[in-house]
């Protein structure tokens, strides 16, 4: 059965929606593995951070579209962001439900930036190729 073009569109957004959540827990674990490379004094923690981090990099390549001025890295840093708010908001779910819905909404609006910045396309030809991209 072909799907229909809203149908395809529907179901490319939602696969980028699921590789922004993958993207925003690896760059969590990047974090993780920094501070851990420094409160173990451990170096081939590093090693595996920038095993994360390369693989963080081929998929954000995979859904960052708008490469203009310094949008990559405000891309990374807006879900980086809305993670960390999503992760302090359940840390009071429960004992104070109000601060953590104020948390969730940053969160979700954090996110709707970093899909706002996706849609603002530069014209094509000033566009850098994504290997261009500096990570």
């Amino acid at each position: 059965m072909k799907q229909s073009k809203d149908e395809v569109n529907k179901a490319d957004l939602t696969h980028r929606e699921d590789l922004s959540i993958v993207i925003m827990n690896l760059i969590s674990l990047e974090e993780h593995f920094a501070f851990t490379t420094m409160k173990t004094k451990k170096q081939e923690y590093l090693e595996i951070l920038a095993a994360v981090r390369k693989f963080r990099v081929k998929l954000m390549k995979q859904i960052i579209r708008n490469t203009e001025g310094e949008i990559w890295c405000i891309s990374k840093h807006l879900l980086a962001a809305t993670m960390r708010l999503m992760e302090t908001a359940t840390k009071f779910i429960g004992r104070d439900n109000e601060a953590a819905y104020e948390f969730e909404k940053g969160a979700f609006e954090l996110y709707g930036l970093f899909w706002l910045l996706q849609k603002l396309d530069n014209e094509e030809e000033n566009k850098p190729k994504m290997e261009e991209v500096k990570t």
